[in-house]
Order: structure tokens, then C-alpha cells, then sequence
């Protein structure tokens, strides 16, 4: 066992002094949490101690092209044509580049206080379109980058089919992403087998979207797949995007889901930025989670979520860094507030009653992200993951301030990076702002990036 202790912790019921934190070494997990205890024989830890945030939304290799499509476009520029330029980037990537860029992300990830990432993968095949000789090569490569660097994953395969609603054939772009049902299914198998007893994987699926699946194929992984594996799908990214769907089917994509697929906790909808207050309301009764990219939905112009309205129906949400021009859980918990701030005219959208704003998101995140990733963590409890962050508590940032002002002060207060250090599954991923790969990783990195710029 490893024992540490906390003066100050934030856990399930609330902010705790003198916390003795006991880790089944064995496991990784918290065997025992104990407030008001005695630090004999127990390691101090030197700030205050919070969760690990999950991140429950990510597209690895799109943090290599980060800021590279901020030049004026013809159309005049719009998620669509941001999705060329993507693509193009996608086409030129290598097992070995995908596995170096996740880990340069993940390490990233790591230091800013993310200890769980669900990966969102859908480059499947070989740059012409042909499948490697092992299918789940790609995949693997993404596996190997998350043992690199410690983090958490819960790996999110993706079905790809179509290039749009109805059925239409898939573009030139969209080669390396296609999979048939069969062969997605049995990819699905085998890292669930490869993965099978480490608690620092789960593995689930990610139907793209109803643009990029057909119902027939959507309905058939579900019933080919372990009836709790987390489901993953964008949804009403664009407006565009609904027109489209609505011209098809008649419905928008929310309320198409809804009517059409069972809907449940297990389900994350990831970018529900468009809702009528209808579908607003059925998506939080149905228990699944808002999947939010504050920095990436504002970068591609998509749009502002509902979020008090979305609260108040009982709705859970989390948050992620999709294309990773930010890596940062401060920066996107912030974006979805001051967004919400200037769209209402008012001050603390996310405040809860007896909870203020930073603590509010904080803890929502923390909620909405476990349940997406499908993991025990997000929480300092015996039986979940013995993932942990230690703050700078002597920063002119956090200096004085305890509890929740601890937490506003963290998301509110500046853009120092105040995380000190990082525990994943029981082990020191991050020791005073550093992570024990990062020197040798850069280096791999920037080959990486030597040869596709």
C-alpha cells in the first residue's frame, strides 16, 4: 500500500482537512479514504488535492495541425473547409507519427490536469484506403502512447461508412476512416481482449455521426457490442449538419436519436450544440451526457451550448479538448462559462445552490466525464482509480484561498498552469511540472513534425 496525506482535499461530499489517501499498489485503485486522520507513517503531500479531470473528447493526431487553418478561406471559411485541410493532414500520418503525437498530447494532457482521455479514433487504414495487415494497427498505436505516458484511455473506435445523410459514398478525404460493419465489430473484439483486466483502459465505440452511419448500421453495432460499453457520437455540430438531417429524415439529429436508438447513460453526445428546447429537455431526461469542446466548437464557429437551461432540466455534461488547439481543462471550463456570460448578460451561469461558479463546472466535469469515459474515476473513494492532482497552493493565484475560491481562483484567476503534481492509477505521471518522458518525446515530436510540415 502507499499512503498519502492531504491537508486540504476536494472529495465526493465536499472540500476535507487532514485526508489519509491509502492506494492498493496492486491495483491502482484507493483502498481507503479517511478525513481528520493522523499523517503518521503517510507521505505529504505539499498542496491541495483534487480529482483528476477526464477528458472525454479527443482526436489525437489533430494536435499536430493545431493553428494551421487559421489562414482566410475562399468559402469564406467554415467547419466544412476546416475539414478539408484535416483531412489532408490525416492522409499524410504513419502508425509511428500517430503513436508520437498522441503521446506528445497526452503528456500535455497530463500536466494540465487531465488524467483520462476518451479517444474518439477513426483513422483505421493505410493512406491509400487499403487495411494494414493488422487491422488494429492504428489502434494499437494509440494504446502504446497512453502506456508511454500514464494516462488514462477509454479507446473509442469509430465507424465510418458515409459522406452523408442517406447513404451517400464516402469522399477521397475519408479513405483511411472506412470500416464495414464486420470488420468494425471484430476490431472492437480484439482490443477489448487486448485491454481486458487493466484499469487504465476501457474500451467502447463511436458510430461518427447520423451523417457518417446508416441506421441499419448503427443498430447492428449495437446489438454486436457489450451492452455497457460507452457509445460515442457527434450530433448537431452545425447548422448545416441539421438541415441536412432534417431534409432526410424529417427530424433534427437529437430528436432523430432519441426517437430512433435507446438513449441511456452509457451514451455521449458530443457536440449538441443545436437543440430545440424539446430535445434539450429529452437528452437530459435520457441520462447521457453532453459532450462539450468549449475551444474547439469556438474555434470551428459552431456555436454556443445551452448550458443553464440544459442544468436545470437535470442534464449532465462534460468536457474535452477534440482538436486540441487548447490543452487545457481551465481554459475550456472558462470558455463555457464566459460564453454563456455573453450570450445572457449576467454573471455565474453555472453556479449551483451552496456551490459557486469554478466549483459548480469543476464538479459537473468531473461527473459528466467519468460517466463518459466509463471508468471508476473522477473522484477520491475507495474503489475508483487513485488519480490525483496536487495544486500550487502558495501561487499569488491560489495564495490564501481555500476550498471552493480555491477552485474559482484555479479556473477564473489567470492562466498560470497550477498544477503541481499528477497521479494516475497510483502512480507520479507529473512531478513539479514535469513529466518523466517529455525531453525524449519532444524530440520524437518535432521529427514528427520536421517531415509532415
Amino acid at each position: 500500500m502507499t499512503v498519502l496525506f492531504a491537508e486540504s482535499a476536494l472529495l465526493p461530499q465536499g472540500w476535507a482537512r487532514d485526508v489519509r489517501l491509502t492506494i492498493d499498489d496492486a491495483t491502482g485503485d484507493f483502498a481507503a479514504v479517511e478525513v481528520d486522520a493522523d499523517p503518521a507513517g503517510a507521505t505529504r503531500l505539499d498542496g491541495p488535492v483534487l480529482p483528476g479531470m477526464p477528458n472525454l473528447h479527443s482526436h489525437a493526431f489533430q494536435r499536430a495541425m493545431a493553428g494551421l487553418a487559421e489562414a482566410a478561406e475562399l468559402d469564406p471559411g467554415s467547419f466544412w473547409s476546416w475539414r478539408q485541410i484535416m483531412y489532408r493532414f490525416a492522409e499524410a500520418l504513419t502508425p509511428d507519427d500517430l503513436s508520437t503525437i498522441a503521446t506528445q498530447l497526452q503528456i500535455e494532457m497530463l500536466k494540465a490536469g487531465y488524467t483520462a482521455v476518451a479517444e474518439f479514433h477513426y483513422l483505421h487504414n493505410a493512406p491509400d484506403g487499403r487495411p494494414y495487415a493488422d487491422p488494429a494497427e492504428l489502434s494499437r498505436a494509440l494504446l502504446a502512447a497512453a502506456g508511454r505516458s500514464g494516462i488514462g484511455m477509454t479507446l473509442l473506435p469509430v465507424l465510418y461508412q458515409t459522406s452523408g445523410f442517406g447513404g451517400q459514398p464516402p469522399s477521397e478525404g475519408q479513405r483511411r476512416f472506412i470500416l464495414s460493419t464486420d470488420r468494425f465489430l471484430s476490431l472492437v473484439a480484439e482490443l477489448t481482449q487486448a485491454t481486458a483486466g487493466d484499469g487504465q483502459f476501457r474500451v467502447g465505440v463511436a458510430p461518427h455521426s447520423l451523417r457518417a452511419v446508416t441506421p441499419d448500421a448503427l443498430a447492428a453495432v449495437l446489438a454486436g457490442i457489450e451492452p455497457t460499453a460507452p457509445v460515442h457520437i457527434h450530433i448537431a455540430e452545425q447548422v448545416r449538419e441539421v438541415d441536412e438531417c432534417v431534409a432526410w429524415s424529417g427530424a433534427r439529429p437529437v430528436e432523430w436519436l432519441l426517437r430512433h436508438q435507446p438513449v441511456d447513460r452509457r451514451w455521449c453526445l458530443v457536440h449538441a450544440t443545436h437543440l430545440t428546447p424539446v430535445e434539450r429537455d429529452g437528452l437530459a431526461r435520457s441520462g447521457a451526457v453532453a459532450g462539450l469542446c468549449p475551444t474547439t466548437e469556438a474555434n470551428l464557429g459552431d456555436g454556443l451550448f445551452p448550458l443553464e437551461a440544459f442544468q436545470a432540466a437535470g442534464g449532465r455534461w462534460g468536457i474535452g479538448s477534440d482538436s486540441h488547439v487548447s490543452v487545457s481543462p481551465i481554459e475550456e471550463l472558462r470558455w463555457l462559462e464566459y460564453g454563456r456570460r455573453l450570450s445572457t448578460l449576467r454573471r455565474n451561469v453555472a453556479a449551483l445552490p451552496g456551490q459557486s461558479t469554478g466549483a459548480a463546472l469543476w464538479s459537473r466535469a468531473l461527473d459528466g466525464g467519468t460517466i463518459a469515459c466509463g471508468r471508476r474515476i473522477g473522484a477520491l473513494e475507495p474503489g475508483h482509480r487513485a488519480d490525483l492532482l496536487v495544486l500550487d497552493g502558495d501561487h499569488p493565484v491560489t495564495y490564501g484561498r481555500g476550498g471552493d475560491r480555491l477552485v474559482d481562483a484555479l479556473v477564473f484567476a489567470g492562466n498560470a498552469n497550477l498544477v503541481r503534481h499528477v497521479l494516475v492509477g497510483g502512480r507520479w505521471r507529473v512531478r513539479d511540472g514535469r513529466h518523466e518522458a517529455e525531453t525524449e518525446t519532444a524530440v520524437a515530436y518535432r521529427r514528427v513534425l520536421d517531415r509532415l510540415l
